[in-house]
């Protein structure tokens, strides 16, 4: 399902919105500070700073509570923005996707 949901999402030219919440799942359960740390970075960089190459479409709010909270990285840093993406993704993208043929391809 996810698989053919983030096919979907590439073909319109979205796909960023489903990596990026994956991403915040995995992020969720690192245990090491560290480890923590270095997946934030990466995050940050790859879907939430301006100009990144898979930025997510988040307001300014979000962004500037994301930031702050990445002062000092926890479980919950990317909360409110996996949050919106996730009900962006949720109230446009998958009644398209449900509409799609490669939803139908899904349920055959």
């Amino acid at each position: 399902g996810l698989a053919s949901f983030r096919s979907f999402l590439r073909s319109e030219f979205s796909e960023e919105n489903a990596e990026f919440w994956v991403a915040c799942e995995d992020y969720k359960k690192t245990k090491s500070p560290v480890k923590m740390a270095e997946k934030a970075k990466k995050i940050y960089e790859e879907f939430i700073q301006t100009e990144a190459p898979k930025e997510v479409n988040i307001d300014h709010f979000t962004k500037a509570v994301t930031m702050k909270n990445l002062v000092e990285p926890s479980p919950s840093s990317f909360d409110l923005a996996q949050k919106r993406i996730f009900a962006l993704m949720e109230k446009d993208s998958l009644p398209r996707f449900v509409r799609s043929e490669f939803y139908q391809e899904l349920i055959k």
